[in-house]
């Protein structure tokens, strides 16, 4: 492991992070920590919140990882569902909420923290210092030295391994149960599929609560014997992966697109030189560059050398920029990607994949495959998956890696499979001619406009956030006669087109209610519209009228997971007034919103909103028939 602390990365070898965590595991013990216990680790990605889930392994315990940014309330919930009695946190913050909770949650009695800073006057008999913990351990293995090594060797492979809270789209989160087996064997089918070795550098800076980063910095790097990285913090996240330059990277569709707008904005500072040849070179890698990286021998060898005269100028110092350079794999997962979004990074050199999987399946479902890579698709069943379409085009799946139940909810494990065995996993799709999964969107969430066309909403709002200027979208259109869509601006990007254009603003509403920026989302509005003309399936879920909501969409106003996934019930249901207002063809709507911040206060946040419409184009009858 490597930790960056003040500036330096403090590196820690295998020898040292196996004694450590058997130092904790016989720490725990001491508090009484038991097989089949749930231990709670809550926090960003640090090293010693990584040996405390080792720790809780050894002995058979089970570690729960929690969102570091949910609020006391939200985490309340889980510790309470979960019975948890010990805690194992980051910092000041952390200790805080267990703190708050610890009133309505009695079982839980200890809280050890890591980060030592704001705590000195902390009183609270049940806290307790990494140090202090270690400590206890060693104390407890003079005493019981073989306690460790027989709770070790007494653990199962079809043994509960860890436990994973879902976001709760749809109503309370279930404790997602995953074996040692599972987990484990998922790991390995990748290793093998991937070349993985133990000469790989990770960089582990998504929240450590996510099946995603868990099984990618945490589980990947017990199995294939990697080094993972840990930044210094979230904001030092894009310098600390300069310093590393990972060579096996994985990240959603929302940090790509943070990433990319960043390059945007950068451009748009340019000179006019520098963005004609950017714009040369990118025009170049769109049309080759996806060709020459999955090795393509029909591309001419005149293209071929024009490419690598733009990577001498361009796509290398690109993907340095992005922290990328190194880079052998790479992985987009939790949500679908946009198309255009996608192929930009394959373009310019960047070996970008897509995989299918979820929580329950302990992630790697399908992967795609070197020299088999297409942006509609997530590629074939990975080794040891089976999978088929239901008649209603729902997706469903046999695999090694299934969980092994929801905790303490015996009716919804049941309702997740059907009666010969196949796990439900809600999305539709199809396998295409190639044996590779095609995914459409959510089940639950393709629906079909008043004229009986296909609507889905994922794919729209996705071609809508390629653009810098766009964070968020969220469509609607279900048994409607049009599609229309709430669109969050992207405050970093909007403001810095602002501000070269001497457009004074005074924060995200005031921005987002200004004309010049309204004209500016239109334009990207009006440019996805065009290109959805083009697609016979989707020609008629063009966006015909949007508005720019007045805040940012936020999970602590429950509005987006903690992975960041819309809750479009939820926001159709906020925000009637506003979706009303847009089938009705209002030109402007006023609506006040209640909004948590992050100390906890509530306020309220109003404007009246401009209602626009957007070009339509008439779909391609040709392409249709």
């Amino acid at each position: 492991m490597r930790e960056k602390d003040l500036g330096i990365w403090q590196t820690t070898t295998w020898k040292e992070v196996a004694e450590q965590a058997e130092e904790l595991a016989n720490g725990l013990a001491a508090l009484g920590v038991r097989k089949g216990e749930h231990v709670a680790v809550v926090g960003e990605n640090r090293p010693r919140l990584y040996l405390a889930m080792i720790a809780s392994q050894y002995l058979g315990a089970i570690p729960v990882p929690l969102y570091q940014d949910a609020i006391a309330a939200e985490m309340l919930y889980v510790l309470q569902d979960a019975e948890v009695r010990v805690a194992v946190v980051e910092d000041q913050e952390q200790v805080d909420k267990m703190l708050e909770a610890q009133d309505s949650c009695p079982l839980l009695q200890h809280i050890v923290y890591d980060d030592p800073r704001g705590l000195r006057n902390y009183v609270d008999p049940g806290l307790l210092s990494f140090e202090a913990l270690a400590d206890m351990g060693r104390k407890f293995r003079a005493e019981h030295p073989d306690h460790v090594s027989q709770a070790k060797a007494a653990v199962a492979p079809d043994e509960p391994a860890a436990m994973f809270y879902t976001s709760g789209t749809t109503g309370k989160p279930k404790g997602v149960v995953l074996t040692h087996h599972a987990l484990i064997d998922r790991a390995r089918v990748i290793q093998d599929l991937e070349g993985l070795t133990d000469r790989e550098d990770v960089l582990a800076y998504l929240p450590p609560a996510w099946i995603g980063q868990n099984m990618f910095s945490y589980t990947q790097f017990l199995v294939t014997g990697f080094t993972v990285n840990h930044p210094e913090s979230p904001e030092t996240v894009s310098i600390d992966m300069h310093d590393i330059g990972p060579t096996y990277y994985f990240a959603p569709p929302r940090v790509l697109e943070g990433l990319l707008t960043q390059v945007m904005i950068r451009m748009e500072d340019a000179s006019a030189l520098k963005r004609k040849l950017f714009n040369t070179c990118m025009n170049l890698a769109r049309r080759v560059g996806t060709r020459i990286l999955d090795k393509d021998p029909t591309v001419s060898a005149w293209d071929r050398f024009k490419y690598r005269l733009g990577d001498l100028l361009i796509y290398g110092p690109l993907r340095n920029a992005l922290g990328m350079s190194r880079v052998r794999v790479a992985y987009t997962a939790g949500e679908a990607i946009g198309p255009d979004l996608f192929e930009f990074y394959r373009s310019i050199g960047i070996n970008l994949k897509q995989l299918y999987g979820s929580t329950e399946t302990s992630v790697f479902v399908c992967v795609q495959s070197d020299g088999q890579v297409r942006a509609d698709t997530v590629g074939p069943p990975v080794a040891g998956v089976e999978i088929r379409v239901a008649e209603n085009g729902e997706i469903q799946v046999k695999s090694p890696g299934l969980f092994k139940e929801y905790y303490k909810n015996p009716e919804a494990t049941a309702e997740s499979f059907t009666p010969d065995g196949w796990y439900h996993t809600g999305d539709a799709g199809y396998l295409d001619t190639d044996g590779q999964l095609k995914i459409i969107d959510r089940a639950k969430d393709v629906g079909k406009l008043a004229d009986g066309s296909l609507f889905a909403p994922k794919y729209i709002e996705n071609k809508l956030k390629f653009f810098p200027f766009i964070k968020e979208a969220v469509a609607f259109g279900n048994g409607r006669d049009e599609v229309c869509a709430f669109i969050n601006i992207d405050l970093e990007a909007v403001g810095n087109w602002a501000e070269r254009r001497g457009l004074p603003y005074a924060g995200y509403t005031d921005l987002a209610g200004k004309q010049e920026v309204l004209e500016l989302i239109r334009d990207c509005v009006e440019k996805v519209n065009a290109d959805l003309a083009q697609d016979p399936q989707l020609c008629a879920s063009q966006v015909a009228r949007f508005l720019v909501l007045h805040k940012e969409l936020d999970p602590d106003d429950d509005e987006l997971t903690r992975t960041r996934k819309v809750r479009r019930g939820f926001i159709a249901q906020k925000y009637a007034v506003l979706v009303e207002a847009l089938y009705e063809g209002r030109e402007h709507q006023f609506i006040e919103t209640e909004v948590k911040f992050e100390d906890g206060r509530i306020g309220k946040i109003s404007a009246d909103l401009r209602i626009l419409p957007a070009k339509v184009f008439p779909g391609d009858m040709k392409k249709v028939a």
